[in-house]
């Protein structure tokens, strides 16, 4: 038997990062265009097969200047690298409405094994009669492990950008029928 198909709802979800800036606040982005696919049939998720791609061309941290740079060859390369990807080899329930999402994550032309966590929020019938769930889903990755290793350093010798990236998704799946 196939396993039933979810796919993400853009216009009620958000895929976004932070990075650390002059180590003393932080810089927030999405990725305004993306796909995301989950296959599952437990009732729990439990058996959920996640895949999910990013255009790196659709960066947005609200601010032109800053995003002209990070999709240039210091940071992403969006000519050489325009997506990046993640591909679930397990989600695994850890307790009530908690799990924890394993896959291999590709950016940059690296492929990396990640693990992030995950809140299941829900499962409601919106009013067009749609079946639609919730997940929260945090982690984080080293961006030198990527490639991404463009630096400077401040005045007093600090550096401009933290190595790890923080990740926060607010992801609203819709049962396909």
């Amino acid at each position: 038997m196939s396993k039933q198909i979810w796919n993400i709802d853009p216009s009620h979800s958000e895929i976004g990062f932070k990075v650390r800036h002059m180590m003393i606040t932080n810089v927030n982005g999405v990725f305004n265009s993306y796909t995301a696919t989950m296959a599952a049939d437990a009732a729990d998720f439990s058996d959920a097969e996640i895949s999910f791609e990013a255009d790196i061309d659709s960066v947005n941290t609200r601010n032109e200047q800053r995003d002209g740079h990070l999709k240039s060859p210091e940071f992403f390369d969006v000519e050489k690298f325009p997506k990046l990807s993640f591909k679930s080899t397990s989600f695994t329930k850890t307790g009530d409405g908690q799990y924890l999402m394993k896959g291999h994550f590709d950016m940059h032309g690296v492929q990396k094994e990640v693990s992030m966590n995950v809140e299941f929020t829900g499962t409601v019938v919106d009013p067009w009669g749609q079946v639609k769930t919730g997940f929260e889903i945090t982690g984080s990755l080293n961006r030198s492990e990527y490639g991404l290793t463009w630096n400077a350093t401040s005045e007093d010798g600090s550096i401009v950008l933290d190595e790890v990236i923080k990740l926060a998704l607010n992801v609203q799946m819709i049962k396909q029928v």
